[in-house]
């Protein structure tokens, strides 16, 4: 079985839209992108090349695909970060999409019609699936319980608004931090394996106040 490894890069405020520029992902009005180059650093390029040092398989939605394929194939393998390039361009790139047609002309791509295919897919022999982008994808992903672990670039800034890393509706879990480093330009970096349930803790008085009673009640009228 094939474990799947989300790769974000986010806001403090939790925005994944258009990271690598202006005209990447422009939808619905998004002012900012591009706005995590100015935080690349030695450090975010080693914890990037961490998150693709074991063998993988790209897993990406459709619109993810399409910059990728319509970038990195072109990229000059012997320019700086050209060993990304060289990389993507030997493995596998599966495309999931539920619209009409789709270019999977770039070499190695797979298309994938739900995510039904990406169960049936994980549950094959074979490398890791690393996302990258993929906001709706992602979404899907946590919402079926399917993600084992996360590798979460948090750049410090804020964004105000766009699409986001995580939406109401994924499966409740506890994930483990097993490596963690920050920047010199702030970058924040979190790697997480899926770990159990969710614990709890209770921080009530044993015999709660007349207010705190009333405050209960408030707030079951209130829903």
């Amino acid at each position: 079985m094939r474990k799947i490894i989300v790769g974000a890069m986010v806001s403090m405020d939790g925005v994944m839209q258009a990271p690598g520029g202006p005209t990447e992902d422009p939808t619905k009005g998004f002012k900012f992108g591009g706005w995590v180059m100015p935080y690349f650093d030695q450090e975010f390029g080693e914890e990037l090349d961490r998150v693709f040092k074991e063998k993988f398989d790209l897993l990406l939605g459709r619109k993810t695909y399409e910059i990728f394929a319509a970038y990195w194939p072109y990229y000059e393998e012997d320019a700086p970060h050209g060993g990304i390039a060289k990389l993507f361009k030997g493995i596998k790139k599966y495309a999931v999409s539920r619209s009409g047609a789709v270019d999977t002309s770039w070499a190695g791509s797979v298309l994938l019609r739900d995510i039904a295919d990406v169960k049936r897919l994980k549950q094959e022999d074979g490398p890791n699936l690393v996302t990258q982008g993929s906001t709706e994808l992602v979404h899907a992903l946590l919402a079926n319980d399917l993600v084992d672990a996360m590798s979460i670039f948090t750049v410090p800034v804020v964004l105000g608004g766009g699409k986001k890393l995580f939406a109401d509706g994924s499966a409740p879990h506890s994930f483990k931090l097993t490596r963690s480093r920050v920047s010199p330009k702030g970058l924040i970096v979190g790697h997480y394996e899926r770990e159990g349930e969710i614990k709890i803790g209770d921080t009530s008085l044993d015999s709660p106040s007349e207010r705190e009673i009333a405050r209960q009640e408030r707030m079951k009228r209130e829903g």
